[in-house]
């Protein structure tokens, strides 16, 4: 196993990459998160996998641990859900002295993670992914919350875990669809930070799509160490961080105009494809970016908006977080591995040309 250590404003947590993990993870519970009870959080399905037995091995090591469970899908991402799963746990009696444990993909890890950081004003936190989206982005930050009819996680907080188990072993049990939805994060990884990574992406996408265990494991370190080394220098998100919005800006809106038809990582795979065609048109990007991301990225996922209204879209981007002073602003590249500073490292971008390139880009691939 391989440990990463990411930076907060109140010390640092690790993430711990490797095969076996989750055999440590009560090891791991008593050294870094020790607590009086466990709220091990799952979706229905990733509990039925991986929850179910991470109970009984938690429960095997002596610490009292109970599992709460919650449909799978986005749609679930809701203050609902969230109400539920807080109620559930004051109704069972968990106090200040109790951790909540994220096990699953990205909706688990963002959802539950809002749990933690809201529940008696906070109570600690473990991430264990089991998707490639959870492992390589989702799980590491601290960025915890849940979507709205507005858009997607325009309600959430900033809560980073103790600690991040991410075990490559679990990428087998998910279907193969998504694991391409996850692996579009890492090409943004290497995208905006690492060119060489995100050619050697290329090279073994085929593996990757597969789990198999070097390539998942070597891709999964290499994200979180990116990521870290970002969200390091930058927890909330006041500059240098906001380059991990490559892609999102639009995506996020064609995500939310689609009401989540379209997957996660389909959605900002077009954004980033699209804001590459932005950068393009201002003269900041590159000539022929946007056909080398979606020639990369059509390996993994189709390259496509499918029916997504754009009128619709630009109403979401209206409501985006990431907006100021009501113009939208958007990661720009200066070409494969290197993201252009712009003013805070973000570019304003005026709503026309967002709402041509959207108009003319929903239909690709």
């Amino acid at each position: 196993m391989t440990e990463v250590r990411v930076r907060t404003r109140d010390g640092e947590y690790p993430v711990v990459v490797g095969g076996d993990a989750l055999a440590e993870l009560a090891r791991m519970l008593a050294e870094h998160a020790p607590a009086q009870r466990f709220a091990v959080i799952s979706d229905d399905r990733v509990a039925a996998l991986h929850g179910h037995p991470l109970m009984e091995a938690i429960r095997g090591a002596g610490l009292d641990a109970s599992l709460y469970t919650f449909p799978a899908g986005e749609a679930s991402k809701t203050r609902k859900s969230w109400s539920i799963l807080t109620d559930e746990m004051l109704e069972a009696g968990f106090g200040r002295d109790s951790c909540v444990v994220a096990v699953g993909g990205g909706v688990t890890t963002d959802l539950a993670g809002f749990v933690a950081a809201t529940f008696l004003r906070g109570v600690p936190l473990v991430q264990v992914p089991t998707s490639y989206l959870a492992m390589i982005d989702a799980s590491v930050g601290g960025k915890t919350g849940v979507d709205v009819s507005m858009g997607k996680n325009l309600v959430g907080a900033f809560h980073p875990p103790r600690l991040v188990v991410a075990d490559p072993a679990v990428l087998r049990t998910l279907p193969r669809d998504e694991r391409a939805q996850g692996l579009v994060e890492a090409f943004k990884h290497g995208a905006i930070l690492d060119r060489e990574y995100f050619e050697r992406l290329e090279s073994d996408v085929a593996a990757l799509l597969d789990a198999e265990p070097r390539a998942a494991e070597a891709a999964v370190l290499r994200s979180v160490q990116l990521k870290a080394e970002v969200v390091s220098d930058d927890e909330r998100e006041g500059g240098y961080r906001q380059i991990l919005n490559f892609g999102h800006t639009l995506g996020h809106a064609l995500e939310a105009a689609s009401h989540y038809a379209l997957g996660h990582g389909s959605a900002v795979a077009v954004g980033m494809v699209l804001e590459a065609e932005v950068g393009e048109r201002m003269g900041v990007t590159a000539p022929g970016t946007r056909q080398r991301l979606t020639d990369a990225l059509e390996r993994a996922v189709a390259v496509s908006a499918g029916s997504v209204d754009a009128d619709e879209a630009m109403r979401y981007l209206r409501t985006d977080k990431k907006v100021r002073a009501g113009r939208s602003r958007v990661v720009l590249l200066r070409g494969i591995g290197e993201v252009d500073p712009g003013h805070g490292w973000t570019h304003e971008v005026a709503e026309e040309l967002l709402a041509e390139v959207l108009a003319q880009g929903v239909a690709i691939g």
